[in-house]
């Protein structure tokens, strides 16, 4: 329920307030208790003032086996715990295995102690020294740089390439992982979002626009994937018209992220128009090279087919973060 205080004056300089007693009795705070505040535009957020303290979460993993356990560690790794608890009455190899391997998956990460009954986890990093903007521009370069050599390994065959983009698909989803860590903890404190010095709001412009990096990604990777199909080297034509798509999507997402970063509203804004303007354009391209696949035997279009699609896909997540550009630049209410 919301309750309502009358702001008084004492000393004559100082403005002093109540606070409610419920609130107080439930998070501790008594005669003599520090709370800390943070000012965050016109809202004042109060807290109660504590020490530093790594925050523990235990898991009862008797039931979890394989994907079902990498992601219940990757759960409680996002939802902020700095030591995490996984116990059962006997822990198998399998699961140790599993659990080792999110262990490594993820930033930060590090098996701390191992019984027969319980595997104890803990993030070495200290989160005050993290920057989601940098975890972004990370995942932008990676998930790119991933694109263009999925596609330069169909134009020269290239399965090494093909192979080396499918393994950097993990980076993009550590920094992925981090990310949402990160803005997950400006959720639950302000003392988090302080020590970041973004204001929430940013912080989850940063989330949205890394969620679609992390996709584009994730289509770098089906490409790559399907590279590793062509027996025959693929039609000179239909390569340089599929790397042409490329410059064009790419063109696009760095338009959205450049719109993201920019710092002069009227600058993001025309660069996101402009972004928003030429996914419209790769659609038309995308329409003519399947035109140039009508000829082809159909299995070998349809491969073809699915990679112009993931080219076009990650054009339209790049429209994404342009939107969202958009929404940063807005006056604020």
């Amino acid at each position: 329920m919301v309750e309502t205080r009358k702001v008084q004056v004492t000393g004559g300089s100082t403005y002093t307030v109540s606070i409610p007693k419920d609130w107080a009795t439930d998070n501790g705070v008594s005669a003599g208790s520090e709370v800390e505040f943070y000012p965050e535009g016109d809202s004042l957020f109060l807290t109660p003032r504590s020490e530093e303290e790594r925050t523990e979460g235990t898991l009862d993993i008797a039931t979890l086996e394989g994907d079902e356990l990498t992601r219940a560690v990757m759960t409680m790794y996002v939802s902020g715990f700095d030591i995490i608890a996984l116990e059962s009455s006997r822990i198998t190899t399998d699961q140790r295995r599993t659990i080792r391997e999110a262990t490594q998956s993820l930033v930060g990460l590090e098996v701390l102690e191992e019984t027969r009954d319980r595997v104890v986890i803990r993030d070495l990093l200290d989160s005050s020294e993290l920057s989601i903007h940098n975890a972004v521009t990370r995942m932008r370069l990676i998930s790119l740089s991933m694109l263009e050599d999925a596609i330069a390994a169909i134009a020269e065959q290239d399965d090494d390439m093909a192979r080396d983009v499918i393994q950097r698909d993990d980076d993009v989803d550590r920094l992925w992982m981090v990310v949402s860590r990160i803005f997950r903890a400006t959720l639950r404190t302000p003392k988090a979002a302080e020590e970041l010095g973004l204001p929430r709001e940013i912080c989850f412009d940063y989330q949205s626009a890394a969620r679609q990096l992390e996709r584009i990604g994730d289509h770098a990777t089906k490409i790559a994937h399907l590279s590793l199909n062509f027996e025959e080297p693929v039609d000179g034509e239909i390569v340089e018209a599929i790397q042409e798509l490329f410059e064009e999507a790419k063109a696009v997402v760095n338009g959205g992220m450049d719109a993201l970063f920019a710092e002069e509203s009227d600058e993001a804004s025309r660069l996101a128009n402009e972004s928003r303007e030429a996914v419209q354009a790769i659609d038309t391209s995308a329409r003519g090279i399947d035109e140039l696949l009508r000829g082809l035997d159909p299995a070998r279009a349809q491969l073809l087919g699915l990679i112009v699609d993931s080219v076009s896909r990650s054009a339209d997540y790049g429209g994404n973060i342009a939107e969202t550009a958009l929404q940063k630049a807005a006056p604020t209410p």
